[in-house]
């Protein structure tokens, strides 16, 4: 494979904006005419489109991804002696939210099929302190939410989405973000709906959350200078909501444009020694992340390298071996799926302008690399 041919991005924002340049470059100058840029006509204007999209009754946009996560805790009461569960496999963020709340993030396992959280270590890890399930909906898959759903019925707990990975994804015909009490997204530029810079929201269909988000991100205050409670300043800027509101009216073919190339990877690598993305029955995958497994992931990646392939690993440490969570007291070993996948696991490129001829230079790589 020579070194000369076209670098295969791993994500092409480039070739995004070319695809919707003239409108995000009207978007932005009508901010800077305007000069609206904090809570902005975009902004709102955004919140009551990205609801609708969730099929949600409402949106509250924040400054990042983290934050959201930050804020769904802190309006659903989770604070200092609390204890959240989450899964082990997952980006980091999940963990540091809850931390950034004052609660614990108690870890479970992930199941060994889709990587998302393995339903049944939750009930077990339940515990007085226990105030929420926080499930993770990874690159781009929904976590098996109804089990979810009774467990914390059963238990009385709050359910917070993780669905920062998840924009337009399905659960028996229900949107990500919708199935518990209140959902996260991030917006970060290389997710299915990226803005150009940090950005994120809550959605719920409960209004006190919705309004105690609202609250936390600006001060605290309804009316200026007037401070509810101690809170933040964590908005989302005027000027990504008008970009965010341009490539939202794309999201739907977007999305529909990384299943053909999720479905064409599936074809093209069906004879490579690499595990295929599993789907989840009653799913619909918006691939964020085509992740492919193998015992030889070094091997590969060196190989795709070599070709001018770029890919990425999400994520191969878990959050209970990384040092930021060594006082949770877990060892290698703690959390085996989750470790063996971590080990094993490679993201190839995917996004929806990427070509039938780079999907076919990856796939032969994988198949020689085997």
């Amino acid at each position: 494979m020579s070194l000369m041919q076209k670098r295969i991005q791993f994500v092409d924002l480039q070739a995004q904006y070319q695809t919707i340049r003239a409108d995000v470059d009207v978007a932005v100058a009508g901010v800077l005419q305007r000069g609206d840029y904090i809570l902005g006509e975009d902004v709102k204007k955004f919140e009551e489109e990205f609801a609708a999209y969730c099929k949600a009754s409402h949106c509250v946009s924040v400054g990042n991804g983290t934050e959201a996560l930050h804020l769904a805790l802190m309006a659903c009461g989770i604070g200092p002696g609390d204890e959240v569960i989450t899964t082990t496999h997952t980006f980091i963020a999940t963990a540091l939210a809850i931390h950034q709340a004052g609660a614990k993030p108690v870890l479970v396992d992930c199941e060994p099929n889709q990587y998302t959280i393995d339903v049944s270590k939750i009930e077990a890890a339940i515990t007085p302190r226990t105030k929420a399930i926080l499930p993770v909906h990874l690159y781009g898959q929904p976590a098996d939410m109804d089990p979810i759903l009774e467990i914390a019925r059963r238990h009385k707990l709050q359910v917070i989405e993780d669905a920062c990975q998840a924009h337009g994804a399905e659960y028996k015909g229900r949107r990500c973000g919708t199935l518990g009490d209140i959902a996260a997204f991030s917006f970060y530029p290389g997710k299915n709906l990226g803005a150009c810079g940090d950005a994120g929201a809550i959605v719920t269909n409960r209004k006190d959350l919705a309004d105690q988000v609202w609250l936390l991100r600006n001060y605290g205050q309804k009316v200026k200078n007037e401070h509810l409670c101690k809170a933040f300043n964590t908005r989302l800027d005027t000027l990504q909501a008008a970009v965010l509101r341009v490539k939202l009216r794309h999201l739907e073919s977007w999305n529909e444009a990384r299943r053909r190339a999720a479905a064409q990877y599936d074809e093209l690598l069906a004879s490579a020694q690499v595990v295929r993305p599993k789907l989840a029955p009653n799913a619909t995958h918006v691939y964020h992340l085509y992740v492919v497994r193998t015992p030889n992931r070094a091997k590969l990646q060196a190989a795709l390298e070599a070709g001018n392939v770029s890919t990425g690993i999400h994520y191969p440490i878990p959050v209970h071996l990384q040092p930021a969570f060594a006082d949770l007291g877990f060892s290698r070993g703690s959390f085996p799926v989750a470790e063996a996948v971590a080990s094993e696991i490679l993201s190839l490129p995917i996004f929806p302008e990427i070509t039938r001829e780079d999907l076919e230079r990856v796939a032969t790589i994988c198949r020689q690399a085997s």
